[in-house]
């Protein structure tokens, strides 16, 4: 068992969720009470798809979003790289592609709409990553980050800072296939720009209107853009 460490070395990041891939759904559906499948749904709406859409669904895990927004009859694709993640959701019928956020193994202009959830706060270039989401993303195109972010209410924050660096672990170590993983998830959120910080971000890598709206307090944050014409 392994975890990885802030500097985000891909190849350590990568087997890290090698090592989380069998128990992962399970373990991420019991540390958010339920709200993951909440955080689903409200990321397919903000991409507001439907038939003809081509999405892509980055850092995609088992592919248990990628099924979300396929349900809203777009096209959908699963890329994640983490072939471990892919493996563990092999009986869900969607289109997956192993690759890195910050080389994506696809053509420009492609899709019609890009989503990543949960995934950017683990690579280590997060600027490249969103230019390369721009440069595969039609002109008009549609862009939402669903992250972990910074609760609203001050009082909150403080319980939800403790629950991340000491119940979080424990509650993994019973779960989870490999508990010492959720330690680095822990200090990864704690370590993450808030709201204002990541839609500067996300602006700088070239991509406009960038706006944000919180769900669960603050919890999680979705960013969605547009890439001009």
């Amino acid at each position: 068992m392994n975890r990885a460490t802030l500097d985000k070395d891909p190849r350590e990041v990568a087997s890290m969720f090698d090592g989380v891939a069998r128990r992962y759904d399970i373990t991420n559906t019991v540390l958010s009470l339920g709200q993951d499948r909440y955080w689903r749904r409200a990321t397919r709406k903000a991409l507001d798809i439907g038939p003809g859409d081509t999405v892509l669904d980055l850092a995609a895990g088992t592919a248990v979003s990628t099924v979300e927004l396929a349900a809203s009859g777009a096209w959908c694709v699963a890329a994640d790289f983490s072939v471990g993640m892919l493996a563990a959701g092999r009986a869900r019928l969607v289109p997956k592609v192993a690759g890195d956020a910050t080389r994506l193994p696809f053509a420009d202009n492609v899709f019609d709409a890009v989503t990543i959830s949960f995934g950017l706060r683990n690579v280590a270039q997060r600027d490249q990553a969103l230019r390369e989401m721009a440069r595969v993303t039609r002109p008009g195109g549609r862009l939402v980050v669903c992250e972990f972010s910074t609760p609203t209410s001050r009082p909150f924050a403080t319980v939800y800072k403790e629950y991340l660096m000491q119940a979080l672990p424990r509650v993994a170590r019973a779960v989870s296939s490999n508990p010492e993983a959720y330690v680095y998830l822990a200090e990864s959120i704690r370590a993450w720009p808030d709201q204002s910080e990541l839609a500067h971000q996300i602006s700088a890598a070239g991509w406009s209107a960038v706006r944000w709206r919180n769900l669960t307090g603050g919890i999680v944050a979705l960013h969605a853009a547009y890439k001009a014409r």
